[in-house]
């Protein structure tokens, strides 16, 4: 039979570094300001964790093992006048439900991430040519 202590020990390792993992902010993410408006993230977590030893004729011979993962489930809209909406990104309308709550929300995400570059570019594989 496996030794207590290092089934142990492999639960230990796997656990130690977790609560890094898995805060507050894993689940809420960061505020973004989009105009008036202020976007938060909310996301699903879930994650599996398999630990085991065997006491055979070999020793140290216990492993385990840990998966996770995040997914995007919905995004709490708040107005500046303190209005709040929350939608669900389960459906595959709510990208368009958020579009349509922030007006003008994707120029004001390229604004805020890349500056205010309107100038257009020029894609050689989409130009047109005659026969």
């Amino acid at each position: 039979m496996a030794d207590k202590t290092e089934f142990s020990d492999n639960v230990e390792a796997l656990f130690k570094g977790l609560d890094g993992f898995l805060t507050t902010k894993t689940v809420v993410g960061e505020p973004i300001k989009i105009g008036d408006s202020t976007m938060i993230p909310l996301a699903d977590i879930s994650f599996g964790l398999a630990a085991g030893a065997y006491a055979g004729n070999s020793k140290n011979n216990g492993g385990g093992g840990m998966g996770a993962k995040a997914s995007p489930a919905a995004v709490l809209m708040i107005d500046k006048d303190g209005t709040t909406r929350l939608v669900s990104l389960k459906n595959q309308d709510a990208v368009a439900k958020i579009l349509d709550m922030a007006p003008d929300i994707v120029t004001k995400i390229k604004d805020a991430v890349g500056g205010n570059k309107t100038e257009e570019k020029h894609s050689p594989e989409f130009e047109e040519f005659e026969e």
